[in-house]
């Protein structure tokens, strides 16, 4: 049974001051914290690719675990909608090369933006299951840095740039539970770039999050035989302070305070929200059981169990 073994993450240190950004747009502290929920976005540098936030993360992966080696990996997948440069080759071709794993790797990319982490450790787990491969590293980066408007108030105040990578392989701690995901592509206008320039609609998003999030993730309790009850937390996407408050209340059976909000320092960081929450929070904690749910671009959702063993 192919499971998350290690999760780690590269933030990097430089960004943009969210009281500043917000004083530019009249916007104050409590719709800077109380709405967007982030104080402090983290931009990559001028220099640095996606690739090369990647290599940092799965290098901190590395770091953490000295029993994982290089030639050991087998499978190596990237969640990002805004790859290298043009987008070919793809992303994940350029990270194996960047950091010398074999060429035996399998190697490719899942273009999908909120919900990918929950899409990419199912595609993982299944992809390895069925090949017999050993060792696997699902790596998110998704650097909205390089398609926002700097002007655009509605966007420019929500997104962080990060990367993080997650080691699957057998004997796993946390183990994958039941899943359940959903597209709806007549929300496609709501999210999306043109002309190299991101925009979002963001009432529309709200709406969204807060119709589909709550009662998909009611179907995925009661399809598991669970009880808000059994869930020690739930890690949804960090798409804003609102929108994680709002689908707490509305979800209603379970305290608002299951709901792990942590976004002041990181911002929205698109596939890399949920693994960055699981690292920091769940990962070492003596919880049993957690709901994820990603959820945005697509529009697509994703909601998933995970468990102890």
């Amino acid at each position: 049974m192919i499971g998350i073994k290690s999760i780690a993450s590269y933030v990097p240190a430089e960004g943009l001051d969210n009281y500043a950004q917000g004083a530019k747009f009249a916007k104050d502290e409590e719709f800077i914290i109380g709405k967007i929920g982030s104080a402090f976005l983290p931009r990559k540098d001028a220099a640095q690719e996606t690739s090369d936030l990647c290599v940092e993360a799965v290098n901190a992966l590395f770091a953490n675990n000295p029993e994982l080696k290089r030639e050991s990996i087998d499978a190596l997948i990237v969640v990002t909608q805004n790859g290298d440069e043009e987008g070919l080759p793809h992303t994940a071709a350029i990270v194996q090369d960047k950091l010398g794993l074999p060429t035996h790797v399998a190697a490719f990319d899942i273009s999908l933006g909120c919900s990918g982490y929950v899409y990419g450790i199912y595609a993982m787990k299944g992809f390895m299951e069925a090949a017999g491969l050993k060792n696997g590293l699902l790596v998110t980066a998704d650097p909205y840095s390089k398609i926002v408007d700097p002007e655009d108030r509605n966007t420019t105040m929500l997104f962080g740039d990060a990367a993080t990578a997650t080691w699957m392989g057998e004997d796993a701690t946390w183990q994958l539970g039941k899943a359940k995901f959903g597209t709806d592509g007549s929300g496609a206008p709501h999210l999306k770039v043109s002309d190299g320039v991101f925009f979002m609609n963001g009432r529309q998003v709200f709406n969204f999050a807060l119709l589909k999030v709550p009662a998909h993730l009611h179907e995925l309790l009661n399809e598991s035989d669970l009880k808000a009850d059994d869930i020690d937390a739930f890690c949804i996407h960090q798409g804003s302070a609102a929108i994680v408050d709002a689908v707490a209340r509305r979800f209603e059976d379970a305290p608002v305070e299951k709901f792990i909000k942590d976004m002041v320092e990181t911002g929205n960081t698109v596939s890399s929200s949920i693994p960055l929450l699981l690292e920091k929070h769940v990962m070492d904690a003596e919880w049993k059981c957690v709901a994820i749910s990603g959820f945005g671009v697509g529009l697509s959702w994703g909601s998933a169990i995970i468990y102890r063993l």
